[in-house]
């Protein structure tokens, strides 16, 4: 895969100064119509071998182009607050928005790699680390992420001149560390991992392009004109149309689903509601209190139908939190800083650090909900992001978290009722919209949307809990206890 990377590449002085120039000004244009446009960002990643000359290509493109729209981040070893949350929850903080560019040094590559060097992970670790970043390449690319990879190459030979010249002069030695000789060591143990590792993760949609780095003027010309035409590509391309829409699936013959079996009368007096509520509560109050609780963290999900008692629920729950350790998200409309980033980037800036609690008020499931209902979202996004939540959710778990699902059912005829007494109430007016209704027109596609939810996003990691929630009563010490189930089995185990 080196070989071409190896052979000896140079470009004089005359002809480089002949090319920078007009190459300066294409890179230029192409970065103002990327931020006219608007349409897509652009997320440059920087992988290779060590002393190929990375930092100064990136410092170089930052000359050739506008600095203010370029946001470079540095990936070194993971601080103590990055520690505290799933591996890739950095990585999501620093995407750049539509119509900027974003350069990572040290992305999500580098720690495999260099576990795998030095023996600290196994090859069946290995696999399965890089098969999680295929899948994180795949989602940005389908979300419109222009992801550029390059890797700077240099001989075993081609290493060892660049870093003696380095440290031959004055000027430049302190650019050698002694990790750095400490890499060259570990070449070609190195390369054995790198090479497969860059067959495997380039893609159609993220290939990988190797850079030949031994010469500086080459190494310029080639990223310059290789981003050039890149972007160039895909501000003249059309927009791809969507695939056209499946057929819907008809309704099963019995008309029996997920729902429709539950029974969401349940019966529970007041008294009984005081009891079983301060139950659940202390339960939950003294499960936040454990000695273990502090590695853990606690993502409390709220879905339903509308006016089914989410917020009562969630107010009850809180009642038993430390205010300084619980936070809700309230999930509404996308803002415009959020439609600019990849649909699950807003999600991913509130995930709390263990001993945490984060409850969110609607969630990342709007994809396949109102998005899909109401046409927001066409079809093809919506079905991939059935995966792309279970992935997202599988990275919590893993990360110590306890993920806890909640589908607040109530009837058709209950929900009216409890909208003409919204009407009705003058304290509750603000609950009930002219949306509230029209949705109610959709009733049997939202149970459909639904049912499949369930079906497709139900594991055994982050399983759904369906609230019979006809009675409020019954419907919140349901949420609160089966909260405290789950979090004192995490802590028992």
């Amino acid at each position: 895969m080196f070989e071409a990377a190896e052979l000896d590449h140079k470009v004089d002085k005359a002809a480089y100064r002949k090319e920078e120039g007009e190459l300066r000004r294409a890179l230029l244009q192409a970065q103002r119509d990327l931020g006219t446009q608007k349409r897509f960002p652009v997320l440059i990643l920087i992988a290779g071998v060590e002393g190929a000359g990375k930092g100064e290509t990136v410092h170089l493109l930052n000359e050739w182009m506008d600095p203010r729209f370029i946001e470079v981040t540095g990936f070194g070893l993971p601080t103590e607050e990055e520690q505290a949350h799933p591996p890739m929850w950095r990585f999501w903080r620093a995407l750049p928005p539509k119509g900027r560019i974003g350069v990572f040094f040290g992305a999500w590559q580098t720690m495999p790699i260099l576990e795998r060097v030095l023996g600290d992970l196994g090859k069946g670790g290995f696999a399965a680390r890089m098969e999680e970043i295929m899948r994180l390449e795949r989602m940005l690319a389908q979300e419109g992420v222009l992801l550029i990879k390059y890797w700077f190459h240099l001989s075993k030979a081609q290493q060892k001149k660049r870093i003696r010249a380095l440290e031959k002069d004055e000027g430049t030695s302190w650019k050698v560390t002694r990790y750095d000789r400490k890499l060259f060591e570990h070449y070609d143990a190195f390369m054995e991992v790198c090479e497969p590792f860059l067959r495997e993760t380039s893609t159609g949609e993220a290939p990988w392009t190797v850079v030949p780095a031994a010469d500086e003027r080459y190494r310029a010309l080639f990223v310059g004109r290789h981003l050039l035409a890149t972007l160039r590509a895909r501000l003249e391309a059309q927009p791809e149309a969507k695939p056209a829409a499946r057929a819907t699936p008809p309704a099963p013959p019995d008309r029996v689903n997920v729902l429709r079996a539950l029974t969401l009368k349940q019966e529970m007096s007041r008294e009984t509601y005081d009891t079983a509520l301060a139950e659940a509560q202390g339960r939950l109050a003294r499960a936040t209190r454990h000695k273990r609780y502090g590695q853990t963290s606690v993502i409390a999900v709220f879905e339903g139908n509308d006016a089914a008692g989410k917020g009562g629920a969630i107010r009850r729950l809180g009642a038993a939190l430390d205010p300084r350790a619980y936070r809700i998200v309230p999930v509404a409309a996308p803002t415009e800083e959020e439609r600019a980033q990849p649909y699950l980037w807003r999600f991913w800036r509130h995930v709390p650090r263990p001993g945490r609690v984060t409850v969110f008020d609607r969630s990342w499931y709007g994809r396949v909900l109102v998005e899909r209902v109401e046409g927001f979202c066409p079809e093809p996004d919506w079905r991939r992001a059935y995966a792309e939540i279970n992935d997202f959710e599988e990275q919590l778990v893993a990360n110590g978290a306890v993920v806890a699902k909640f589908w607040l059912a109530i009837s058709k005829e209950e929900q009216h009722r409890r909208f003409k007494e919204r009407e009705a109430t003058a304290f509750k007016q603000h609950k009930i919209t002219a949306e509230d209704w029209r949705n109610r027109e959709k009733w049997d596609d939202y149970e459909a949307a639904v049912c499949e939810m369930v079906e497709r996003t139900s594991t055994g990691l982050a399983p759904w809990t369906l609230v019979e929630a006809d009675n409020k009563l019954h419907a919140r010490v349901k949420v609160i206890a089966t909260l405290a189930d789950m979090l004192e089995e995490k802590l028992r185990g």
